[in-house]
């Protein structure tokens, strides 16, 4: 089984996923003509996708923990296609109930996208291309960026 090439086609999935919810926030942007009536769940969803990005940075250029078990020498903590699904499935699965009201689906739904989070957890450790470490850091990752967008979207300025 070709695992490399699964674990990307879920990462694009996620992608393909954020990327629905961005043409959203730009509608929404464009036809109530100002970014400051953007439904919070989605302009907050930049957030962890920033993070992302400077964890990749930090761990990909800066600070190298580990190297990939092929014997490449690229780094491998953590593992950033299990960061990407992680995040994105679990930051999704928070904003989920705002747009999609059957209780049913939303299971449904969540069901799935922690089985592709799974899929790609294991798919990435079977592809050799990381070490059970990276992608149980990839999806630590991705819980502590999707709770800090839970955050963002609750988090309410105290009154005066």
């Amino acid at each position: 089984m070709q695992w490399d090439l699964i674990t990307t086609i879920i990462v694009i999935t996620a992608i393909l996923t954020m990327g629905a919810f961005a043409v959203l926030g730009l509608y929404q942007w464009i036809t109530r003509k100002s970014i400051k009536k953007v439904d919070r769940r989605i302009l907050c969803m930049l957030i962890p996708l920033v993070l992302i990005v400077i964890t990749y940075f930090v761990f990909d250029k800066l600070f190298i923990l580990n190297t990939r078990p092929d014997g490449s020498g690229e780094p491998s903590f953590p593992s950033t296609h299990t960061m990407i699904a992680a995040t994105i499935f679990f930051v999704v699965m928070m904003a989920l109930p705002k747009y999609v009201k059957n209780k049913n689906l939303r299971i449904v739904l969540d069901i799935i996208m922690v089985i592709l989070v799974g899929l790609t957890a294991t798919g990435r450790v079977l592809a050799n291309k990381h070490w059970p470490i990276d992608v149980i850091g990839g999806i630590a990752f991705g819980i502590v960026f999707s709770e800090i967008y839970y955050y963002a979207v609750h988090f309410k300025k105290a009154k005066k």
